[in-house]
């Protein structure tokens, strides 16, 4: 493996940090107590990754076991306790844990403790993720099965069961 072709081909370094102090609101809030925070979206890092903050309240649930075919998905947990499921079986995550999930890999994630967890999630390459965080408790509950399915096949989401 060797480093990818330069994308930037100046000579001296340019001013183009982005900073978010951790005190900016969450870009999505959920009626169960979840909130998510776009640190990096795809569209800021030009497609090479998308990095968000995902914060559960207790007892928050998550998503069913499911996969994508075009994104990897990494989760690394801050905070709390987050039940990882890698494709066989759930792991109970606590601070510092890390689990990765490539293309075509069976995963899933809830919050069953009764204290709030926190989570970063890394998607690569960086897809358009917002909509789904957006939009996904009220396609789920909302939509018809034929729109809700487009939805999900829009965001690289197939689901297992």
């Amino acid at each position: 493996m060797s480093y990818p072709d330069p994308k930037y081909l100046g000579e001296k370094g340019e001013i183009s940090a982005t900073f978010r102090p951790v005190d900016t609101a969450a870009d999505v809030v959920s009626g169960n107590g979840s909130a998510t925070h776009y640190l990096a979206t795809g569209a800021a890092t030009g497609g090479e990754f998308g990095l968000y903050r995902f914060d559960m309240g207790s007892r928050g649930g998550g998503p069913r076991t499911h996969f994508h075919k075009s994104i990897s998905e990494s989760f690394f947990v801050i905070s709390g306790t987050v039940g990882l499921f890698n494709g066989e079986s759930w792991i109970e995550g606590t601070a510092g844990d890390f689990l990765y999930v490539p293309q075509g890999g069976l995963h899933a994630f809830r919050n069953d403790s009764d204290d709030p967890a926190s989570m970063l999630i890394l998607f690569t390459p960086g897809a358009p993720r917002e909509e789904y965080f957006e939009k996904v408790a009220e396609v789920a509950t909302e939509w018809s099965p034929e729109d809700q399915a487009e939805f999900y096949l829009r965001h690289d989401t197939f689901w297992t069961e």
